[in-house]
């Protein structure tokens, strides 16, 4: 497993997307999604040159916090259990997952400083699917200026499962403009700069759309492993 070459070529495929929408490729984040692979596998991510490691899971984040540390930035990306959310607080630099209201009371009331958030939004409308419907995204942000520890750094979503590039593109098209409107409300605690969509299979439709954030995993640090948890 090489993951040197893998971000290699996963670089030349961001810088790719982003001359297509005229970008900076600077404005990209690769998140390393390492749920499914070894803390070792991590590692070689890391020494590869990546920063940000995404996780799904309390045990599987913390068991390799234990080895890691500091050394990436932490994101939360899996759906995320009011109860969980003692056992991450301390370690995480960004929660993807933010869907409701009890969530944001329970991140608020452990949070020791504000905590980036990303409101996590089911544009697709698939039941299986968590997140916000697109209409109820504002509301819920506005309520959330109650909360001191929590930011809205951004939103999330998942592309629908399809091959229709369109349909994709057209999914994560909604999301953009979402972001745009809730820029537009000029609100402190949801400055909303980034926007956490595309994975291994339609991370370049995402950067062509306005992607500030993608959630690679298998592209990059390869196939489902035995992870020890």
């Amino acid at each position: 497993m090489k993951v040197v070459s893998n971000l290699e070529k996963i670089s030349q495929e961001i810088q790719a997307a982003c001359l297509r929408a005229s970008r900076n490729p600077d404005e990209i984040k690769i998140i390393a999604v390492t749920k499914y692979v070894s803390t070792e596998r991590a590692i070689e991510a890391i020494e590869a040159g990546i920063t940000n490691l995404g996780e799904n899971r309390d045990e599987g984040l913390l068991e390799k916090w234990k080895v890691i540390g500091d050394r990436p930035s932490w994101h939360y990306i899996g759906t995320l259990q009011s109860r969980k959310v003692k056992n991450i607080i301390d370690i995480v630099d960004y929660i993807h997952s933010l869907d409701r209201m009890s969530l944001a009371e329970e991140i608020n009331k452990r949070a020791n400083q504000p905590i980036k958030c990303f409101v996590q939004v089911n544009v697709s409308g698939e039941q299986t699917k968590h997140g916000l419907s697109p209409n109820e995204v504002l509301p819920f942000i506005e309520n959330l200026k109650e909360f001191p520890h929590i930011i809205i750094d951004g939103l999330m979503t998942m592309a629908p499962n399809t091959d229709d590039d369109k349909i994709i593109r057209q999914c994560f098209q909604t999301l953009k403009l979402l972001q745009v409107q809730i820029g537009e409300k000029n609100w402190e605690h949801a400055p909303c700069k980034e926007l956490s969509m595309g994975m291994s299979n339609d991370f370049k439709i995402a950067i062509e759309v306005g992607a500030t954030m993608v959630r690679i995993g298998t592209a990059l640090v390869g196939e489902k492993e035995e992870v020890q948890e």
